[in-house]
């Protein structure tokens, strides 16, 4: 029997990928896409819980130190929106003024406007923005506005922005990849983004947040079961 649907049904580019993994025999082949999408599965839960975590977090260590009647999110101070210029580099090596809050107030104005607009609820606001967006709010151009007032008290004292920003930019390249159906296996360019370092990257950051919560995510995550699985 042909089993040329799977090409229709995948690709054949796409399939092809996963026939040159496994020595040309298709079968295999297919049961190693399948094993992705359950892999992806797994870490996309690990992945959900930590984002909750971080979003909460966030928004805890805002709020401790925010002033303004208005929810950081919803003010229009607020250093995620407001204006905030730094001089760069563009493609051409040419430095050019750039607002580097520009992606993240269209962001939070989107988010803003998909629940309800001026009666929007900062909870539910916070549910509707993106992982990128919370990845973002701990780059270098974000250091003195947001890291330095707010959010280094989300975690544990000393702990090093940009050892927090490459954690999370690695978590948000695999989530991206699982939501693009992509694969997450055998990243060995990036190897902090292979599935087992980011299950071990998402519990070492979820105890800074709770150890109950790291030792919870761990003990029911099925990232390590379905590794050892591999067809």
């Amino acid at each position: 029997m042909s089993d040329q649907w799977i090409d229709a049904w995948l690709s054949a580019p796409r399939f092809q990928k996963y026939v040159s993994l496994c020595g040309n025999d298709r079968n295999r082949a297919l049961a190693m896409y399948e094993w992705n999408v359950a892999l992806g599965q797994a870490l996309m839960r690990d992945i959900a819980h930590f984002e909750v975590a971080l979003r909460n977090a966030y928004d805890s260590a805002f709020k401790a130190k925010w002033t303004d009647p208005d929810h950081w999110l919803l003010s229009p101070s607020s250093p995620v929106v407001m204006p905030i210029w730094r001089i760069k580099a563009n493609r051409h090596g040419l430095k050019r003024g750039t607002d580097v809050n520009y992606i993240n107030r269209k962001a939070v104005d989107s988010a803003i406007g998909k629940c309800g607009g001026v009666k929007a609820s900062a909870g539910k606001v916070i549910a509707e923005l993106s992982f990128g967006f919370w990845r973002s709010l701990t780059t270098a151009s974000h250091e003195k506005s947001i890291w330095v007032p707010y959010l280094h008290a989300a975690y544990p004292k000393g702990t090093s922005r940009s050892a927090v920003d490459n954690d999370l930019r690695d978590i948000n390249v695999v989530r991206n990849r699982i939501a693009h159906h992509e694969p997450v296996f055998d990243r060995y360019r990036n190897p902090t983004q292979e599935p087992h370092q980011i299950h071990a990257t998402i519990v070492r950051l979820m105890q800074m947040f709770s150890n109950d919560a790291a030792n919870h995510i761990s003990s029911t995550s099925m990232v390590t079961s379905v590794l050892i699985q591999r067809p």
